[in-house]
């Protein structure tokens, strides 16, 4: 395949007279931070492997609002949900996928009472529905014989309740999946959630992310899966405070699923 990635923006497919199957909402760290624009690009793979007629916004793209809502300045968060919601109406977005599951949650849960009601989804839910409608087939073997651990996202999981389509997919992949004891509705939060992503923690507070890493690494884990690009980066943080650099990698659901041999 090639390495050369298909992306379109909304101006261009309605210039063109079309809708899109799916508006793909990048986040904030997936268009921003360097290592979550690897979880953006091995998403794009996918979708293009999978023929999937998607658009981003582009520069039209801004901030759902999260942190702030979490933050406590809802003056905020309003201002710039009000904001998408205008170009996300203008374009009649019917369709959102996210790999982000503050986006997700924000969009799908906070954005219908200020007038932005759309069908949204994770993008491991995506990549199951893509797999089960035959449209993605993951056949190689880069996987097998590897022992997976998947961390359940606040957001993703006891927010929404959204468990078993991150395992299905990680299932595909003929990989070991090994579950954590606090997993599902009893993990841990990475210690990113609630704007804590953007401070240290307090005096007196515990490093969180140590701590559910440690919760990982107790299932002898050659990759942590990931299913949100804060939870990698804290994850990430915590091999290196546990010295595993070299022994145990972070990847997203996504970026596992783009390195199998069929992508």
């Amino acid at each position: 395949m090639s390495n050369e990635l298909k992306v379109t923006t909304m101006q261009q497919f309605m210039a063109e007279g079309k809708q899109p199957e799916i508006l793909f909402w990048v986040g904030s760290a997936g268009s921003y931070d360097d290592r979550a624009k690897k979880i953006t690009k091995a998403f794009v793979r996918i979708l293009n492997k999978a023929n999937v007629d998607f658009a981003v916004l582009g520069a039209e793209e801004s901030c759902t609002g999260d942190v702030a809502k979490r933050a406590g300045n809802e003056f905020l968060f309003q201002m710039q949900a009000m904001m998408n919601i205008e170009v996300l109406n203008a374009y009649e977005i019917k369709r959102i996928v996210t790999c982000d599951p503050h986006s997700f949650n924000c969009l799908k849960n906070e954005y219908p009472n200020l007038g932005g009601n759309y069908d949204v989804v994770h993008h491991t839910q995506y990549i199951e529905e893509l797999i089960n409608a035959g449209r993605l087939t993951i056949e190689g073997n880069t996987f097998k014989g590897k022992r997976i651990t998947f961390h359940d996202p606040c957001y993703l999981g006891r927010a929404n309740k959204v468990y078993e389509s991150p395992r299905s997919v990680l299932n595909k992949t003929n990989a070991s999946i090994i579950e954590m004891k606090r997993h599902k509705s009893t993990a841990l939060c990475c210690g990113a959630g609630g704007a804590q992503m953007f401070k240290e923690p307090e005096k007196g507070d515990m490093d969180i992310n140590v701590m559910r890493t440690k919760d990982a690494l107790e299932t002898n884990p050659n990759i942590i899966a990931t299913g949100c690009p804060y939870c990698n980066t804290m994850m990430t943080d915590g091999i290196k405070a546990h010295e595993k650099e070299g022994e145990v990698k972070v990847m997203d659901i996504a970026e596992i699923i783009a390195s199998s041999e069929q992508l």
